[in-house]
């Protein structure tokens, strides 16, 4: 698809968005929307969203004029090399950060090589096998996490993970796209055990809280503020999946985020995520962007919508799930969040390469949203 059909249905998203809204009706767009003078409530005036992507075309020199015009603002980039190495060097990472400011956007973030992959795939695996190699891996991504900081990035993202992104099937949704699903009923655990072997939460918090320590000082030193993903999807705890009991929900992270009192120790918040721990999501997240929100927890924001509820869900897109993304935004908005707010992957249609009509969706929608809080 070329740049000018991309910005068109991403146009066309943003209306589809405002649209949306303004046909709903008064009391559900919120229940004190506005006040007496048309504006929204103070505590509701807090806070600028930036629109930004972890899309790997934003990395691209078409990509990134291409996500300019659609009026992204911010990026988080991609993985420059799974091991430390010369493209983690600061004279690299800053060669990054000015292509990227060269078209007009900020490279807010950078991932470190701690990716959602399955552990056996994991670029630093020792660090949550909690094997004696895992103070060398430390080492290394605390140097990378030293260099981001000299070449002038702000922020980083990294997983926890041990399972992976664990899904079941795909489902069809609207229009026929398919749909990111997890059914834990009809999961085959298979063999019974990761090579990780029994990973009771006990354990599991062990190795997370022995990497903190390590790490949260030279994030802090370097003032990179490092931003953890929850595990998707969370298991019961009762039972786990293949013998590893996940810990790293909305729950989990309360505890996460008091294990350093750093400023730079916090979330990347994947709101899609943490829902997919919920049994009313519709209802229930909103507490977890106040209580994160609140204690300036909120690094960056992955916002995606679902379908379901713990351990029975779908992924789809932004206007076509169980949550109100307008009150949402206001969520946000009331806590003073001001990172990034991005999609992080989106349904699959046929005739989509790479999702890029479907992103550009998201971007459109997400775009309206913040409009409409703001204005």
């Amino acid at each position: 698809m070329d740049r000018r059909s991309f910005f068109q249905v991403a146009s066309a998203g943003a209306f589809t968005a405002e649209r949306h809204f303004a046909a709903m009706p008064a009391a559900a767009q919120s229940p004190a929307a506005t006040s007496t003078d048309g504006k929204l409530p103070r505590d509701l005036r807090k806070g600028k969203m930036k629109l930004g992507t972890q899309h790997g075309f934003a990395s691209t020199p078409d990509g990134l004029k291409v996500s300019a015009a659609l009026g992204l603002t911010h990026i988080c980039g991609v993985l420059p090399s799974r091991k430390y190495d010369a493209k983690w060097s600061v004279d690299s990472l800053s060669a990054i950060r000015e292509g990227v400011e060269k078209a007009g956007l900020t490279l807010e973030m950078l991932p470190l090589p701690l990716s959602s992959a399955y552990i056996t795939r994991a670029e630093y695996p020792e660090i949550m096998l909690g094997t004696p190699e895992r103070d060398r891996a430390i080492d290394d991504i605390n140097n990378i996490i030293r260099n981001i900081g000299r070449a002038g990035i702000p922020s980083a993202k990294y997983n926890m993970s041990i399972l992976g992104v664990v899904r079941t099937p795909s489902l069809k949704g609207r229009g026929g796209a398919t749909l990111s699903t997890f059914q834990y009923h009809k999961g085959v655990q298979d063999p019974p055990l990761t090579e990780a072997g029994h990973v009771p939460q006990e354990v599991y918090w062990e190795r997370i809280e022995y990497f903190l320590k390590r790490v949260v000082p030279v994030a802090t030193e370097s003032k990179v503020r490092i931003a953890c993903h929850p595990q998707d999807p969370m298991m019961p705890k009762d039972k786990g999946w293949r013998g590893v009991h996940t810990v790293l929900d909305g729950e989990g992270f309360k505890k996460f985020i008091e294990m350093s009192p750093s400023p730079y120790h916090g979330l990347n918040f994947c709101q899609g995520t943490v829902c997919e721990g919920l049994e009313d999501p519709a209802n229930q997240i909103y507490h977890y962007i106040e209580y994160f929100g609140k204690r300036k927890k909120l690094f960056n924001l992955h916002f995606r919508n679902i379908n379901g509820k713990f351990l029975d869900f779908t992924e789809t897109f932004p206007d076509d799930g169980v949550v109100d993304f307008l009150k949402c935004m206001k969520a946000y908005k009331a806590v003073g969040y001001d990172g990034m707010v991005m999609p992080d992957h989106v349904p699959k249609i046929e005739g989509d390469p790479g999702g890029l009509q479907a992103f550009a969706f998201a971007f459109g929608y997400f775009k309206a949203l913040m409009q409409i809080v703001d204005a």
